[in-house]
């Protein structure tokens, strides 16, 4: 039961805008691996949350953290040899003419930092982005941010596309997207603004877990760039081997980004992000623009991150996410040939989506169903969400250690699920 005090005190205290998990919240108390234990004691497992990407509270990560916290924590306007050595292998791990990163704390910071440095350098304003898209809570990302809803209204600035689906565009998918896209440059150009930057997640998270578009992200992204514009991509949700053949989401479409913006796994739960980019950019910046941000690439956060990327590595959860991810894949779809509400299996790694749809024919969203089969996996003891423009798809992405054992007790409770809903 929820304790409806402890509910009080936090609507009283955090006011309205915070918003809450499931229509029975949990109240989590512990975290270890790929699983979280509410106040009860009961266990849950976590199949929805990336930001532990290593899974919660890995022994490395919490060392790192707690031992140089015990040494020392400054501010990147002092040398320390710990900021250069996670920049060093952060950097390493994407393509060569991505050789500088600049520090924040967030996400959102990430994506504000990147749509400065676009702008700096193409001197145009206009950015295009999914019509559903999550880029962040800042002003600026808020106004690219569309899936936060209508009270964050997007200025003549931002033309929004609908994201390729294949799932419900079939063939034209390609073409519809770069006639859109070819619109909103037309557009922007007309209103005198010009296109700063294309920015978009590389598996469309927010517009429905949208994994298999190169071809539709490559032409627009050629669209863009004739246009003088930057591609921004946006590796919050994707990056940090989350899909499984590539450490980054971007690689699985051979595109180029000229800046990759990151957050959320970087520090395994700890506060940090950074921008990835084009040293010719980041001196052009730099030559006009000054940054700094206080806690952005601290001596405890750079740590922290190096200790993040050293499990990756040691622990081989690239390839292990491809491997289970893969499993997880074939054992939807295996389920989607009982359930008939299941229209869509797609994603990659462990970063999986299931549209849902009242009938295969006509693919009428079953956005009621979907929030149900959430609430009914977290009392069954397995988290996820749901996502996409019409609220109708399953967000299934857990933390990378979650195993072949775990992929069953998944399917199960999902397999339950449905099965209880009619």
């Amino acid at each position: 039961m929820v304790d409806q005090n402890l509910l009080q005190r936090r609507r009283q205290l955090l006011g309205p805008a915070y918003r809450l998990f499931y229509d029975e919240p949990l109240h989590l108390v512990r975290g270890q691996g790929v699983w979280l234990y509410d106040d009860q004691g009961k266990a849950y497992l976590d199949a929805y949350n990336n930001v532990p990407v290593v899974g919660h509270c890995h022994p490395q990560v919490v060392h790192a953290l707690c031992t140089q916290a015990s040494i020392l924590n400054t501010h990147t306007r002092y040398l320390h040899d710990s900021v250069l050595e996670y920049a060093e292998t952060l950097l390493a791990t994407f393509p060569s003419p991505l050789a500088q990163v600049m520090f924040t704390c967030t996400g959102s910071e990430s994506n504000d930092l990147a749509l400065r440095v676009a702008r700096s350098v193409t001197k145009a304003k206009g950015v295009i982005v999914t019509r559903h898209a999550y880029h962040g809570v800042t002003q600026s990302t808020a106004e690219l941010s569309p899936a936060l809803g209508a009270a964050y209204s997007q200025p003549d600035f931002v033309e929004l596309v609908t994201a390729p689906d294949p799932y419900r565009h079939g063939v034209e998918t390609c073409q519809l997207f770069l006639l859109e896209v070819q619109g909103a440059i037309e557009r922007l150009a007309q209103r005198g603004i010009g296109v700063a930057a294309f920015m978009f997640d590389s598996i469309l998270s927010s517009d429905g877990v949208l994994s298999d578009v190169t071809d539709a992200l490559v032409q627009a992204a050629a669209a863009v760039k004739g246009a003088g514009g930057l591609l921004i991509a946006d590796e919050v949700q994707a990056g940090f081997a989350r899909t499984g053949t590539h450490m980054w989401g971007f690689e699985r479409h051979g595109l180029m980004p000229d800046l990759v913006t990151l957050g959320k796994p970087m520090g395994n739960g700890h506060p940090m992000a950074g921008v990835v980019g084009k040293a010719d950019l980041f001196d052009q910046f730099g030559r006009e623009c000054r940054y700094f941000n206080t806690f952005g690439g601290n001596p405890v956060s750079c740590a922290v991150g190096l200790a993040v990327m050293n499990v990756i590595q040691s622990e081989g959860l690239l390839q292990h996410t491809h491997l289970v991810g893969g499993a997880l894949k074939a054992a939807l779809n295996e389920l989607g040939q009982k359930h008939a509400l299941i229209g869509d299996v797609r994603g990659a790694g462990l970063f999986l989506g299931v549209e849902l749809v009242e009938d295969k024919v006509n693919k009428t969203p079953a956005t009621e169903q979907t929030a149900q089969i959430v609430n009914l996996m977290r009392h069954k003891g397995v988290l996820i969400s749901g996502a996409g423009p019409r609220n109708n798809v399953l967000k299934i992405r857990p933390p990378l250690p979650f195993s072949i054992a775990n992929t069953e007790q998944f399917i199960d409770a999902l397999d339950a699920s449905f099965n209880e809903l009619y």
